[in-house]
């Protein structure tokens, strides 16, 4: 074989590999600020802001990592009492799905006999005239809540990566 030859197919090679680069490099997170593990489809990074949640003035930390314009975030933070950090699940919700002027596709809650309270939310919506699509599911155990949500253009968010990441959240 001429070095031309393997030049190029090397070349050619090298080109193939990088193609074949995982877009989603999934990595197991565990949280060092609440009781929570999950898994992430990049790197992800961490911050801490006060947020309004319909008077109740939180800080949340958010954590999350972002896949072409795709993000996933998960932000933990603690109420004053279970009956207003049920109360969170749903002021998050709200303000999620005025971000992207979005509109619920389907919902469901569901509160238990242990104080455990859940909200699966979808919702489709446009921000700057760009299609959005937002799948959330938001957590409140005892004085604690949580918001999983993979957010992002309806086209970057392959339902199969968004499920593995919702899934994924567990608490102890």
């Amino acid at each position: 074989m001429t070095r031309r030859r393997f030049a190029a197919l090397a070349a050619a090679l090298g080109l193939l590999l990088a193609g074949c680069s995982p877009k989603y490099n999934w990595r197991d997170y565990a949280s060092p600020d609440a009781p929570y593990r999950v898994m992430f489809p990049a790197k992800p990074s961490t911050f801490t802001r006060t947020i309004d949640l319909d008077g109740m003035q939180v800080a949340m930390t958010m954590t999350a990592a972002e896949v072409d314009g795709a993000t996933f975030a998960v932000g933990a933070a603690e109420a004053p009492d279970a009956v207003r950090a049920q109360a969170a699940l749903e002021a998050m919700q709200v303000a999620l799905v005025r971000n992207i002027g979005a509109t619920v596709t389907s919902q469901n809650t569901t509160v238990d006999n242990n104080g455990r309270a859940t909200r699966d939310v979808d919702a489709s919506g446009t921000q700057n005239g760009v299609p959005m699509h937002l799948v959330g599911h938001f957590e409140a155990r005892g004085n604690r809540f949580y918001q999983v949500i993979a957010i992002g253009k309806a086209d970057a968010l392959p339902a199969e990566q968004v499920e593995q990441f919702i899934t994924s959240f567990k608490l102890p």
